[in-house]
């Protein structure tokens, strides 16, 4: 029985030390070493404060702000997920509409690009299509006192292209857009450092 034991105990304990311990040390390590900034979670400061991360979506609510894709976890980013509602679930249609309709008034549009009523599958995407950026333009150039045509070289200036030209879609990262706004034309009480953003106002 022992010497039957005996090899099963010795494995678990060697396995255990190389996918438990040193595979996930090492791994660590090497994306550190030739990937640091990324491996840091890709934080943004502003003046020796942290503003967000690159890849965590924040609350944007006030007009002279763009606004994100909505968010099914309040943008709280010790959290992440969906609707986890069907296409046909009632609630999520009329939540969609709602939404759509509220932009709808407020833009002029015919057509609300989807990535503005509906919330991404992690509720923390940092990114909206160009065309949600556009449709924007008109009540943040209004707010900030800018020129629509220059507010729309900034957002040409902050999409980022797929890669190599052809794996995904152009996407412009809206935390990166607002703080080249508020460089450009700086607002009372601008950005602050908060990586859950929800409960700020913005």
């Amino acid at each position: 029985m022992l010497s039957q034991l005996r090899p099963a105990i010795a494995l678990l304990a060697i396995m255990s030390l190389l996918t438990g311990l040193a595979y996930p040390l090492a791994t660590t390590g090497i994306g550190q070493a030739l990937f640091p900034r990324q491996a840091e979670a890709s934080l943004i400061t502003r003046d020796g404060t942290v503003v967000g991360s690159a890849f965590v979506g924040q609350a944007f609510t006030r007009p002279e702000y763009f606004h994100g894709r909505p968010s099914a976890v309040d943008y709280n980013a010790a959290s992440s997920g969906g609707t986890n509602l069907a296409p046909t679930s009632r609630e999520l249609i009329d939540t969609v509409g709602e939404r759509a309709r509220q932009i709808a008034a407020e833009t002029g549009a015919g057509r609300v690009p989807v990535d503005l009523v509906t919330s991404s599958g992690s509720g923390l995407d940092p990114h909206i299509s160009p065309e949600s950026a556009y449709l924007q333009i008109r009540r943040v150039a209004e707010a900030r006192g800018l020129p629509a045509a220059e507010l729309r070289q900034m957002v040409d200036a902050q999409t980022d292209m797929p890669l190599f030209g052809i794996f995904g879609a152009p996407a412009v990262n809206v935390l990166k857009l607002n703080l080249a706004l508020d460089e450009r034309a700086p607002v009372k009480a601008g950005i602050t450092g908060s990586m859950h953003g929800a409960n700020a106002e913005r």
